[in-house]
C-alpha cells in the first residue's frame, strides 16, 4: 500500500512538473482594447514571428492601432501603423514595419481553429512566397464546418499552390465542432492562439462594419503588453525578413 502510495505521489508530481513545462513553454501577450483584454499564447515553433511579435509589442508598436478589418464569421484584423489616430474615411490594410518575414507554416499542428492567431499578408498574385507582412495579424473566428464542406476546404492542400500539406483527426474534429478558416490552412502562419478573451473577440466580429470591412466605431488597442516570455524566446538571433518592400 504505502508502495502505491508513493508511486501515485511521484506520478502527480511528475505531471505537476510537465504542465509547468508546458506553461512556461510559451510567451504570452496582452491586448487591452477598448472592448475588452484578449490574452495571447505565442507559439515557439514559429520563433521568428514570435519574436518579431514580441518586439514590436515591447517597443509600444501596436499602442492606438485599430482593428481596422473585420469579417462576420470569419477574421478581426490588426496591426497596421497608418490606422492610429486616423480620423476615418481612409482605407487601411497597406501599412506594416518595412518588412517582411519568412512563411512558417506548421501544418498540422499550427491551423487556422477558433482563437487561432495569424500574420496577414499580400495575396498570391503578388506575393507567391507567402511572406508574413511584419506586423499585421488577424485573429480567427470562423464557423463550424461539415465534413462535405471541410473536405471542399482543403482540396487545394494536397498536390495544389503550394504543395502538399498533411491534415489528422484532431484539426478535423475542430473545426467540425468548435470552428475556424480552414480555407486558409496551408496559406499563413499560425503563430499563436487566444487563451483568454474568446468574448471579446466574438463581440469585436460581430460589429458594424462599412463597404471596406471597418468597424463605424473605432476599435482601439489601447494597449499591447508582454506578459511573459517563453525560454526560447529571443534564440533566433538575427530575424529573417525581407526589407525595403513596403
Amino acid at each position: 500500500m504505502k508502495k502505491l502510495l508513493l508511486l501515485a505521489i511521484l506520478i502527480g508530481m511528475a505531471a505537476f512538473h510537465a504542465q509547468g513545462k508546458i506553461r512556461e513553454k510559451r510567451s504570452i501577450v496582452r491586448l487591452e482594447t477598448t472592448m475588452g483584454n484578449i490574452r495571447i499564447a505565442l507559439n515557439d515553433e514559429t520563433p521568428v514571428h514570435r519574436d518579431n511579435f514580441l518586439k514590436l509589442v515591447s517597443e509600444g508598436f501596436y499602442d492606438g492601432t485599430l482593428f481596422h478589418r473585420v469579417v462576420k464569421d470569419f477574421v478581426i484584423q490588426a496591426g497596421d501603423p497608418d490606422s492610429k489616430q486616423d480620423p476615418g474615411g481612409k482605407i487601411l490594410g497597406e501599412g506594416g514595419p518595412g518588412y517582411m518575414l519568412a512563411p512558417e507554416i506548421d501544418l498540422p499542428f499550427q491551423y487556422h481553429k477558433r482563437g487561432a492567431v495569424a500574420m496577414a499578408r499580400e495575396d498570391d498574385a503578388n506575393n507567391p512566397d507567402r511572406l508574413s507582412n511584419g506586423s499585421q495579424f488577424y485573429i480567427v473566428w470562423g464557423k463550424k464546418y461539415r465534413p462535405r464542406e471541410l473536405a471542399f476546404a482543403w482540396a487545394g492542400l494536397r498536390g495544389g499552390l503550394y504543395g502538399d500539406f498533411e491534415t489528422n483527426r484532431e484539426m478535423e474534429q475542430e473545426y467540425l465542432t468548435t470552428g475556424g478558416t480552414p480555407g486558409l490552412d496551408g496559406g499563413y502562419t499560425v503563430f499563436g492562439e487566444v487563451i483568454e478573451g474568446l468574448n471579446v473577440v466574438e463581440n469585436i466580429q460581430s460589429t458594424v462594419t462599412d463597404s471596406h470591412d471597418r468597424p463605424q466605431t473605432d476599435i482601439v488597442i489601447l494597449h499591447a503588453v508582454v506578459e511573459q516570455k517563453s525560454k526560447k524566446a529571443g534564440a533566433t538571433g538575427k530575424r529573417r525578413y525581407s526589407p525595403g518592400l513596403y
